[in-house]
């Protein structure tokens, strides 16, 4: 597996080694020992499966107790996936770093604890995995607005993305309840 460093030192791109042939291909979408050699030391407890259409913006998502880690692949179509550090101490509190994930390239993102998640649905729909590392606690979920001005994220949309209401009421970092 290669390890593809971000601007965001914990948040990884992972590039899985594939083995294809006439038939298809195989790889090893999880291996504790692989992971655990690129820093990456976590015990899953939940795999989550979401589809979206075009233009959907899910997030940007995190809990205040309960954080959770979460490993990020594409299994249909390409997203541009975001992480946010909302660590307050953090010598990279508000930064964020954002990918493109695609069912074609294979690759993984890791968002350690202590950042929101979120991506943009670019294909004409995507089909999202990712395991967690706690269990989901929607009391103790939050959201950041996604279009917050001093994120400054740029999110490569043609408009405005469609938006769930819980995510359309996300609060700006300034005003988030964020880690210590």
């Amino acid at each position: 597996m290669k390890v593809i460093p971000t601007r965001l030192p914990e948040v990884l791109l992972l590039e899985p080694r594939v083995f294809g042939d006439s038939r298809g291909f195989f790889f090893e979408s999880w291996n504790e020992r692989e992971f655990e050699r690129a820093g990456i030391r976590a015990r899953f407890v939940q795999d989550n499966h979401s589809r979206s259409e075009k233009g959907v913006l899910r997030g940007l998502h995190y809990q205040t107790r309960q954080p959770q880690g979460k490993l990020i692949r594409v299994i249909a179509g390409e997203i541009f996936d975001v992480a946010v550090d909302v660590r307050r101490n953090s010598p990279t509190f508000g930064q964020w770093e954002g990918v493109r994930l695609s069912a074609e390239s294979h690759k993984l993102l890791w968002v350690p604890v202590g950042f929101a998640h979120g991506f943009c649905v670019l294909s004409d729909f995507a089909e999202v995995l990712y395991k967690a590392t706690d269990f989901y606690a929607p009391e103790q979920e939050r959201c950041i607005l996604w279009n917050d001005p001093e994120l400054r994220i740029d999110w490569p949309l043609p408009g405005a993305p469609t938006l769930s209401a819980k995510d359309a009421a996300g609060v700006r970092l300034r005003d988030a309840e964020a880690f210590p």
